[in-house]
């Protein structure tokens, strides 16, 4: 029999203060953060549209009932290092927050692609489903939500990748109609949960699943506003100029023959790069950065061939 450890990477009740920090750090993505409080909000207790439409039109509006049937489903889609995943790791912190409720994060193993025997992989995704269905319902009371669950699936496209494709084997095809006969039983299920695809190759995700999103975030590079804001809460306290952050923005911009730097190339190798230079012996500089600004490649941008 197949355990929730067989399947699910270890369940973290949120808000937790290691992902409410990488939430934070987060920063240029606020819309996408606001609509996805919302979206998630209306998924994990359907009750509160009705509050709002009570409260504000009298309680009798036709539109509610397109909200009945939403696959609680989310696809987030962008490049390499563009936050995707970990705003899908960390969102349930703000939604906690926001619903005064616990959050549990379960981040499906990619084991649940079986070993190729014929069932293993419908298997395996069918308890999942069924793990997040019985969780959902133990959260579910009369009373009202106590606890939302959500599942993170990051490389999607590795598990519900296109049952068009040609090359695509058999087992292969059943797992993605076993995982979309799971978001279609958690559909008006009226049970906490929301599944959150991340991918980098949003094309080669099965159309049909596409389809049942009630949302898709796309993330993009930083403009020159996310990048100014990235690098001033990174640069803080360092006593960099602010004139030398504008030539930041500038360096890590896109030109002609390369992409702009993504949200991890700032944070994750430009400035712990001039901090680490600097370790132990003398403070950072804005010559250090503005040397490494010029000499950092950005990732390169992925592709459907990468």
């Amino acid at each position: 029999m197949t355990s929730q450890d067989d399947l699910f990477h270890p369940v973290i009740q949120l808000p937790e203060p290691t992902r409410y920090d990488r939430y934070r750090r987060l920063v240029g993505l606020e819309d996408t953060k606001l609509r996805l409080r919302k979206e998630a909000a209306l998924l994990a207790d359907p009750r509160r549209l009705q509050q709002w439409a009570a409260a504000h039109h009298g309680g009798d509006v036709a539109a509610l009932t397109l909200f009945a049937d939403r696959a609680p489903l989310f696809v987030f889609a962008g490049d390499v290092g563009s936050g995707k995943s970990a705003l899908a790791e960390s969102f349930g912190c703000d939604l906690s927050d926001y619903l005064d409720l616990p959050v549990n994060l379960y981040r499906l193993k990619l084991a649940t692609r079986g070993s190729g025997m014929v069932g293993e992989m419908t298997s395996l995704i069918g308890g999942a489903f069924a793990h997040m269905h019985t969780a959902g319902a133990r959260a579910t009371g009369p009373r009202g939500v106590r606890a939302v669950q959500i599942l993170v699936v990051d490389e999607a496209d590795a598990l519900v990748q296109s049952r068009e494709a040609q090359q695509m084997h058999h087992e292969d095809r059943a797992g993605v109609d076993a995982f979309l006969a799971g978001i279609d039983s958690l559909a008006g299920a009226k049970v906490p949960v929301i599944v959150v695809l991340c991918t980098n190759r949003v094309g080669a995700l099965d159309p049909a699943l596409m389809r049942r999103a009630a949302a898709t975030f796309t993330f993009a590079r930083p403009d020159d506003h996310q990048r100014h804001a990235v690098l001033s809460q990174a640069l803080d306290g360092l006593g960099i100029a602010a004139g030398t952050i504008g030539k930041l923005v500038t360096l890590t911009g896109p030109t002609a023959d390369r992409p702009g730097h993504t949200f991890s190339d700032l944070t994750q190798r430009l400035v712990p790069t001039a901090v680490l230079n600097a370790f132990p012996d003398r403070p950072v500089n804005d010559e250090d950065l503005l040397v490494l600004a010029e000499s950092l490649r950005p990732t390169p941008v992925f592709t459907e061939e990468n």
